[in-house]
């Protein structure tokens, strides 16, 4: 992975450049962002540049043994962590990260280095556990990086998702990161900087990506993938900065999890719930009828999923608010989505969008955690019911 083949962040491709230049690369990093902002291709690409042979001010060459050994993620010195738990095919004894390497590779591979979490567990076949970094993988950690490297002038670990690191595995972490080996590179992937202990925090630097622009994902999926304007136009406006879900949006990479036609269902979906809940809010008589929508949304059972419904359903709420307060020019959607927004917006406004936070947050939360998925599905659905009769602020006009 270059530099060149990533989508935008031009201003922290050029600041991870100049630590090469100046000889400040931080032994600690912590990558941050949302997910397909690129946090993880740009990991890959400045380790790459850091212990390219023949690199030049602008980027790697790609056609070192260096390079062609991390285009394929086979470098002896390059070293991977990621949440894993127990398969049919690993379930004996502690799982260990190093026993996922090949499906591992092969994920990043064919998605062109823009993963999601859901995904990685549906490759692995626990899309219905909740994956984890364990403390052996951390004891690991200990073991591999006490050696010199083999072949490269640094050692690198990225541990992806870190926040998904157990509190014995996090702790372990701290003693490399305090006192690393010589010429060692660690890089912490996160999307949520909360669930990280404040320690590990402490000891990495911050480096957060923002969200891509719709004409950069637009851009990247016509020059690099030849999707046509009108297509990639639409995409960048349903990935709201993802690219990950650009390229699965695009049918660019090896997940089948996400299409255009799974996206109009997450909507319709959603669309029905609310529904559902505003029909309760104005008869409890309907309660029966709200049933009938809670297996929709539990699915097929994967908590990753329900999280993405309910990740989802914040996003349209934002949306709608936006199209309340009359910011329009920032409602990037047409058809069907379009009309429900303006019909559903009379609702959802300054007064109760918090709690429509506060109340799916708390959702997510409890999903991630193993909680009953019904009980925390209706009860949310019962909560939303009486959100929406929270009125808007009564606006005085001037005399």
């Amino acid at each position: 992975m270059k530099f060149s083949d990533i989508v935008g962040q031009e201003p922290l491709k050029q600041r991870l450049k100049r630590t090469v230049y100046d000889n400040r690369v931080s032994h600690a990093q912590l990558f941050l962002g949302t997910e397909g902002s690129g946090k993880l291709a740009l990991a890959l690409a400045y380790a790459q540049y850091i212990n390219c042979r023949k690199r030049t001010a602008e980027d790697s060459c790609g056609e070192c043994p260096s390079c062609r050994k991390y285009s394929k993620l086979i470098h002896p010195d390059l070293h991977f962590l990621y949440p894993i738990n127990s398969t049919k095919e690993v379930a004996s004894g502690k799982v260990l990260s190093k026993e996922f390497i090949a499906p591992w590779r092969e994920f990043v591979l064919q998605n062109n280095y823009y993963i999601s979490l859901p995904d990685w567990y549906e490759k692995i076949g626990i899309e219905k556990k909740q994956g984890f970094i364990n403390a052996e993988d951390a004891d690991g950690i200990n073991r591999t990086l006490a050696y010199k490297a083999y072949e490269a002038e640094y050692k690198v670990m990225i541990i992806w998702m870190v926040e998904k690191m157990n509190p014995t595995a996090a702790n372990k972490l701290l003693k490399n990161l305090e006192e690393p080996p010589d010429k060692t590179l660690f890089i912490l992937i996160s999307e949520n900087l909360e669930q990280i202990i404040a320690t590990i925090q402490s000891r990495a630097q911050l480096i957060k990506f923002p969200r891509l622009l719709d004409s950069e994902i637009q851009q990247a999926l016509e020059i690099q993938h030849q999707v046509n304007q009108s297509d990639a136009q639409k995409i960048a406006r349903l990935a709201n900065g993802n690219y990950t879900v650009a390229l699965m949006l695009a049918g660019k990479t090896g997940s089948g999890s996400v299409s255009l036609n799974a996206e109009l269902d997450r909507f319709v979906t959603f669309r029905e719930w609310m529904r559902r809940c505003f029909t309760i809010a104005r008869d409890l008589k309907e309660y029966d009828k709200l049933q009938e929508t809670i297996p929709l949304l539990i699915g097929d059972g994967s908590r990753e999923k329900q999280k993405e419904l309910l990740a989802y359903s914040l996003e349209m709420f934002r949306i709608c608010l936006q199209y309340h307060v009359g910011n329009h020019h920032l409602v990037k959607l047409d058809g069907e989505e379009l009309d429900f927004v303006k019909k559903f917006s009379a609702y959802i406004h300054p007064q109760n969008i918090e709690k429509f936070d506060e109340e799916f947050n708390r959702a997510i939360f409890h999903i991630e955690r193993n909680a009953n998925a019904q009980i925390v599905l209706t009860d949310l659905s019962h909560l939303i019911a009486r959100i929406l009769k929270i009125p808007a602020a009564i606006q005085l006009k001037k005399v």
